[in-house]
This record gives structure tokens, sequence and C-alpha cells, in this order.
């Protein structure tokens, strides 16, 4: 498996990390962090979107430095109950590394408002803005009249693993009719009610998640399907998504507001 690389944590060193999430949590407006699933508060959807949020921004060069380079800001994105940014401020590590280990160059002081003075006394009224996740409010948003053009095929070969359990024992043949019906239906749903479509970020693009309903019987999703406009009149869809996954993913840009893509 790809290890996974924390941009963030080597850029900074976060002491004390799991209090320091909580308390980001707490700061936040309220929402939730873990999946219905979850047995214990882990905030792994906050941890996902902290690390996201710093690698776009990092990429977009809205970290802001003072001019001695001894502090450094960026926006994380969330507000507060009252609306109010929330900064993420980091202070240079004068932590020296060794031959076997090189410590990041800065060191979070702590999450704080925008009013916070820590925060304004070293950056003024030169603050960084938000990460710039679209550039064009019509993406995120389902044109009804657009075809999707499913590649069935490439779905079922490379997500086989995400289908339902009921599902994967099935020859390909009646996982493609199952596919191919629960796809349709994603299509009349979205048609009637755009909103269904759910905006995701995903390597640079904005992506359209629908819907698929798979299980008989059950009015709940059990997989996102990825649609992306290759023309002005087509979608086209070749991967689908577990419902975390895509939420993950949806909830960099803004907090979903849906009927079915919930954490």
């Amino acid at each position: 498996m790809k290890r996974f690389h924390s941009n963030l944590l080597e850029f900074c060193w976060i002491p004390n990390y799991e209090v320091a999430i909580s308390f980001l949590a707490k700061l936040a407006d309220p929402e939730p962090w873990d999946f219905s699933d979850s047995k214990e508060t882990k905030h792994s959807i906050l941890k996902n979107y902290l690390e996201h949020t710093f690698r776009k921004v990092q990429t977009e060069g809205k970290i802001f430095f003072t001019l001695d380079n001894v502090w450094a800001c960026f926006n994380t994105g969330l507000v507060t109950v009252n609306l109010e940014s929330i900064f993420a401020l980091v202070e240079q590590n004068t932590r020296k590394g060794s031959k076997l280990k090189e410590y990041p160059p800065y060191v979070l002081k702590a999450f704080v408002r925008e009013s916070d003075y820590q925060l304004i006394s070293k950056f003024a009224d030169r603050l960084p803005d938000v990460a710039d996740f679209f550039q064009k409010p019509e993406d995120l948003i389902f044109n009804p009249q657009c075809k999707v053009v499913p590649q069935i095929d490439h779905i079922i070969a490379d997500n086989e693993d995400r289908f339902p359990s009921h599902m994967q024992g099935l020859e390909s043949d009646e996982i493609r009719r199952r596919l191919i019906g629960a796809i349709n239906e994603a299509q009349r749903k979205v048609r009637s009610n755009y909103k269904m479509a759910v905006p995701q970020y995903y390597e640079g693009k904005i992506q359209l998640l629908l819907p698929l309903c798979l299980t008989p019987g059950s009015p709940n999703p059990d997989l996102a399907l990825v649609t992306h406009k290759i023309s002005s009149n087509t979608y086209t869809a070749r991967t689908c998504l577990t419902l975390k996954m895509a939420y993950n993913n949806a909830r960099l840009i803004v907090k979903p507001q849906s009927s079915w893509l919930k954490p």
C-alpha cells in the first residue's frame, strides 16, 4: 500500500496532536468530524480536511510569513460559530535536527480566531485568504441537459472491492446489470433535482458525485459515482467511491448539505 505522506507535519510539528485537533474541532462551527460508525472520537474527517487544505494553500502560496520568517500562518478555511475565520499560527522551530531525524522548520503555536492578538500583532491586516478549490461556480452544479456516459468495464474492474458484500460474489454480467440500473436511476434523480449531485475536489479537479443504490429495497446509496465534464454536453464516469471517501473529498470544498451524503 502507498504510504501516506503529510505535507502539514513536514512543515510544522504539532505538539499533542490529538489535543490540538480536538481544540480546533471545538473552536470551529460545530459539525460531525467523525463517521457515524466510529466507535471513538478521532476527528478523522477534520484531520483529512486540514491536511488537504494545507496542501492547497501551500501550492497557492497562501502561507504568509513575517519578514524575519520567525512566524507564519495559514487560513484553515474553517470559521467559528460567529463566522470568524480560524487560522493556524506557527513559530520557527528552534529544535535542531540530527543525522537520524530532521525536525520540521515550524511548530504549531495555536489555532486562533482572526481577531486573536497573537495573530494580528504579527500579521496586522495582512492575512492569507482561504484555499481556492474552484474558479467557476457553475462547475459545482450538475447540468440536467447533459448526458452521463459511464465506463462500465472500468468501474467494475477497478472497484469490485468497494461494491456491497452481497454483490461481490456475483457473475460480472449480473454486476453490470445492477450497476447500469443504479446509474440510470441516479441520472433520473439528479435531472429532477440537481442538488443531488455533490461536488468534490480530487487531484486538482472538481467532480460531481451521484448516489448509487445497489441494495434491493434500500433507499440508501451504497456508493458514490464520480462524474466529470468532458464536453459542453457530456459527463463521463469511470470510478466510484465508498461514501466515506466521497464525504472526505466533498468536505474540502464546503460542508455537504446533502440528503444522501452524510458522515
